[in-house]
């Protein structure tokens, strides 16, 4: 499934990850399927989550492709039955379904900003109560993971549903991390800078307009300006932090945010 040898640091664990079809989530889901974890692939697009599921299964890992809209309760808890009912069991879960909407608030509709905040806040919440009471009854403890932001410590203009959101998470994280911890349910917050992927390429030409900038500049002093070294996070970053978090061993990391931003705001 990679150039890289399996490692089966996932073995017999079962991973149910949003939004996994493209950019994060799937290369978290290649990961973890390369790891030796049974993944469930769950996204708006349910072609594209089973051909994402295919793909894994065909490269040697279990992969199991699951439609819902996060936003969605009964859709929800469907695929969660639907991954339960496959495999059995469930140990992780990354609420990593995210949108974006770029605009000052003074132009910003109501739509337009339930359509952010619904997705990251109501889906992760969602998606958190079903993997709790799966995971409170299997007697051996679990895994929450949210796709956060380095905004969900610092604020940009012109992004205040999603800035909103992603603060959000932490607060949704922490309150998990001190319910779960007599299931031994780990609960945490990936905060990556900017990712190139294509909810980050679609924001370029936005913040180009809305700044009066080129392209070029948006990324050179918008985008990048903050980190050592003008680099982008890449989706291997965030994969690897979220297979560490998956595979720590006890509740003493709990309730944290991992920030992974090229030092785009340190802790």
């Amino acid at each position: 499934m990679s150039q890289h040898p399996a490692q089966d640091r996932l073995k017999d664990k079962v991973a149910l990850i949003t939004g996994a079809a493209s950019g994060i989530g799937k290369q978290i889901a290649t990961l973890f399927a390369r790891q030796g974890g049974k993944v469930a692939i769950l996204d708006l697009d349910l072609e594209a989550a089973e051909a994402t599921a295919r793909e894994l299964n065909e490269q040697g890992g279990t992969a199991l492709g699951v439609g819902a809209n996060v936003t969605d309760e009964a859709q929800v808890e469907a695929a969660f039955r639907k991954t339960i009912d496959t495999f059995g069991r469930l140990d992780v879960m990354i609420a990593n379904a995210g949108s974006q909407h770029v605009e000052p608030i003074h132009k910003l509709s109501y739509d337009n900003w339930k359509k952010v905040t619904d997705i990251q806040l109501d889906g992760s919440f969602l998606a958190t109560r079903a993997a709790f009471r799966q995971m409170m009854t299997q007697g051996d403890g679990g895994c929450l993971i949210y796709m956060g932001s380095v905004h969900s410590h610092e604020a940009s203009a012109m992004k205040s549903p999603y800035v909103t959101a992603k603060h959000g998470l932490l607060g949704l994280c922490r309150t998990m991390a001190k319910e779960g911890a007599e299931y031994g349910i780990r609960a945490n917050t990936i905060c990556p800078g900017y990712v190139k992927t294509p909810l980050v390429e679609k924001q370029i030409p936005d913040q180009a307009r809305e700044h009066g900038m080129s392209e070029e500049e948006v990324v050179e002093k918008v985008f990048l300006a903050e980190t050592v070294d003008k680099e982008f996070t890449t989706v291997e970053d965030v994969a690897e932090t979220a297979l560490y978090l998956a595979t720590f061993p006890s509740n003493a990391l709990t309730g944290q945010s991992i920030v992974v931003s090229h030092g785009w705001f340190m802790q």
